[in-house]
This record gives structure tokens, C-alpha cells and sequence, in this order.
């Protein structure tokens, strides 16, 4: 049923004027960024790990000053997203926990995100550098991670204090995150 929602979906698009045409899609399993409710992360990873469904869903350590204490809290690095591995004919897997709005995509269909960037983004994550989200660039200057856990990555450089700092980011959910890298990893592009 759901293939055939596809390629109706496809055909159809295909009969507009100037429209381009869409690669079928792919029967591996790819990633994919599912749009949660606001502060609904933790709980549709929570769902995903308990139906088997192979999730990523990055955090920072964020220092929050109460009326009464200081709180160490663990807040997703990307907001309203977690990041699904699946095939896309097994979607509804996600589409139908309560907290998933959808999966991101264009014309009706999930966009898959590039595995490099996302392996590439979970292997340098692990390793507990110091990450935290930025808000979305499109200007400045563009330079390549050669070395260290992020290297591949194309981002925006930054000053941060005295630290370098590049903001790498998804364009697919326009969302960014800034990382700490040194200056002899960095190349222009």
C-alpha cells in the first residue's frame, strides 16, 4: 500500500510542468530526520529504542542556574529532531509514535540525509568533545575538517574566546552545531 502511495505520488508530480523527476526510492535503509513535539526528543528515542528502530539522537551538557541551584542537564543538540536509520517503506514504524510529527522531506516524501554526515557526526559526538548548538549560517568563511573526529565535514568558521570553532550544518532541517577543532585540522574549501 505504502509503495504504491509513492509511486502514485511520484507520478503525479511528474506531470507538472518543469517539474524534475524523482529517484525511486531506495529499499536499504537510510537515514532519515523525524520532526518531533517540542521537548519530545528524549521520549520518541525512548519509543524508537523499545521498537527495535535503529535511532541517533545527539546531546549536550548544558549548566542551568535556578532560584535555588545549579542544574547539569542533558538538552538535544538538535531540537524537534531525532535521527532515524530505516527503509522507507518501513516509515510508519516512527509515523505513528504519539511525539513524531513527521518524517522531513519534499513533495510528501522523506528525504534521506547523507550517511557520511551522519555516521561522520555520531562517531565525532562519542567521543564527548565539546559540542553545542548554533543557530543556522549560510554566510562566512567555508572551510574543511581534515583531521580529528569530524574530519570530512564542511562548516563555517568561528571565534569562540580564543578557540576555533566550526559551525557544521544540516541543511536538509536547517539546524547547525558548533564544534571545537584546532587550527591545523582546517582547510578552506
Amino acid at each position: 500500500m505504502a509503495s504504491s502511495t509513492l509511486t502514485m505520488a511520484a507520478r503525479e508530480l511528474a506531470n507538472y510542468p518543469g517539474a524534475v523527476g524523482l529517484p525511486a526510492p531506495s529499499p536499504e535503509p537510510r537515514w532519515y530526520a523525524a520532526y518531533t513535539c517540542a521537548n519530545h526528543e528524549k521520549r520518541v528515542a525512548a519509543e524508537l529504542g523499545a521498537r527495535d528502530v535503529e535511532h541517533f539522537l545527539p546531546l549536550y551538557s548544558s549548566m542551568r542556574l535556578w532560584k535555588d541551584r545549579r542544574v547539569q542537564l542533558q538538552l538535544p543538540l538538535f531540537p524537534g529532531y531525532v535521527f532515524v536509520r530505516l527503509a522507507v517503506r518501513d516509515r510508519q514504524h516512527v509515523v505513528q509514535i504519539p511525539s513524531v510529527v513527521r518524517l522531513v522531506g519534499f513533495g510528501g516524501l522523506p528525504t534521506a540525509l547523507p550517511d557520511t554526515e551522519v555516521d561522520i557526526m555520531r562517531s565525532g559526538l562519542s567521543q564527548s568533545l565539546c559540542a553545542e548548538p548554533h543557530p543556522f549560517l549560510t554566510v562566512g568563511r567555508r572551510v574543511r575538517i581534515t583531521g580529528g573526529p569530524f574530519a570530512g565535514l564542511e562548516g563555517i568558521l568561528k571565534r569562540k574566546r580564543s578557540n576555533l570553532r566550526v559551525v557544521v550544518s544540516l541543511a536538509l532541517i536547517q539546524r547547525s552545531v558548533s564544534v571545537e577543532v584546532s587550527a591545523a585540522d582546517l582547510a578552506p574549501v
